[in-house]
């Protein structure tokens, strides 16, 4: 079993797909966010160091999300592989995780690039609408993934939101920032022949039936 990096825009379905691997080939999901929320909770220096750059909207230093990923993945159940989740997000990142995987003895495994227009992002994220009770999601735009009642749960009958960020605006400016910080992290993993480019416009199922084929058919 290889390790498995995600790269994709934001609502380009990477959550999904990482939890759908991690069902079926049951390796860890390490997400640096569950990360940095964990730490923050500790009673300690670095924990209150992150506790309130969280707080305020700031990003970590790298040099702690460094070692704290290190820290995770010298863990046992991450030996036989595992999904590494919202990291590295710039190239400077992608060079220091390569450099914290062969000092532990890693390959970079298998980096996967959904893809999906802009067009396609824009209507995932200002449709997509969460129960507010069980926390199903649903949008709008797609009629197969619609609620059958307007603003109402199909799942409990509860009532329907749309996220604050949820927006036109917030979506252009994280797409922007994908597009400058994080599509270098492609080329540089292109130039190592590990990344495969997959078309995420598919539905779930077919998305992850590319997934699941690179992973299997890898050595």
């Amino acid at each position: 079993m290889k390790n498995i990096m995600f790269i994709a825009p934001p609502a380009a379905g990477k959550g999904t797909q990482a939890e759908l691997v991690v069902e079926k080939y049951h390796i860890p999901h390490i997400s640096t966010g569950d990360i940095l929320r964990e730490i923050a909770k500790e009673d300690s220096e670095i924990g209150t160091y992150i506790a309130e750059t969280l707080a305020s909207g700031r990003l970590v230093k790298d040099e702690i999300t460094y070692k704290l990923i290190e820290r995770r993945l010298k863990e046992k159940d991450c030996k036989n592989g595992f999904i590494i989740d919202g990291f590295p997000r710039s190239l400077d990142q992608a060079i220091e995780y390569d450099k914290i995987l062969k000092k532990l003895g890693y390959e970079v495994g298998n980096v996967i690039s959904i893809v999906v227009d802009e067009k396609t992002l824009e209507k995932r994220i200002t449709g997509r609408r969460v129960c507010e009770n069980c926390k199903a999601i649903y949008n709008i735009n797609d009629p197969k993934s619609a609620p059958t009642v307007e603003s109402v749960c199909d799942v409990c009958g509860g009532k329907l939101f749309q996220r604050n960020d949820d927006n036109l605006e917030a979506f252009q400016t994280r797409y922007q920032m994908y597009k400058e910080k994080t599509e270098p992290i492609i080329d540089h993993y292109k130039e190592q022949h590990v990344l495969t480019e997959i078309d995420g416009n598919d539905t779930v199922e077919n998305v992850f039936k590319k997934i699941d084929q690179i992973i299997s058919t890898s050595k």
